[in-house]
């Protein structure tokens, strides 16, 4: 595996909401937000989902995944966001254990939790240079 540049690392670790696009069951997309965490060992963002949404539904017809984490800023030379793409499935035990580390509360609501393994990454960041992109590729 390609290892992921530190600056994107860091930006996805300070972030902690991301917005969802998968393909929904007429055929045409469906978005979500999800709050997350980062398995930064595996390349994979944990986030919460019911069997009974759209988004989680979708997942029937399709697990390939996309969206986007932005910096919420009105200033141009402090934009930053990554877009990316990333298979979705059921977590596994240590991936939930993430997911719960980061958000605790959420144990009480016993949420179903759900991985996306990233394949790519488009990384956007004015504080390198204005338009500046990295690109990282599983």
């Amino acid at each position: 595996m390609n290892e992921l540049d530190g600056r994107i690392v860091k930006f996805i670790k300070k972030m902690h909401l991301l917005s969802l696009s998968v393909i929904g069951e007429d055929g045409l997309p469906y978005p979500a937000s999800c709050f997350y965490a980062f398995d930064e060992r595996n390349l994979a963002l944990i986030v919460a989902g019911s069997s009974d949404t759209s988004h989680i539904r979708a997942l029937d017809r399709c697990c390939d995944v996309a969206g986007t984490i932005a910096l919420d800023t009105k200033i141009v030379g402090k934009i930053e966001g990554v877009q990316f793409r990333a298979k979705m499935s059921a977590a596994n035990d240590r991936e939930r254990d993430l997911y719960f580390k980061r958000f605790f509360y959420t144990l009480a609501m016993k949420p179903e939790i759900w991985t996306l393994e990233l394949s790519w990454i488009k990384f956007t960041s004015n504080t390198l240079g204005f338009g500046k992109k990295i690109v990282w590729t599983r």
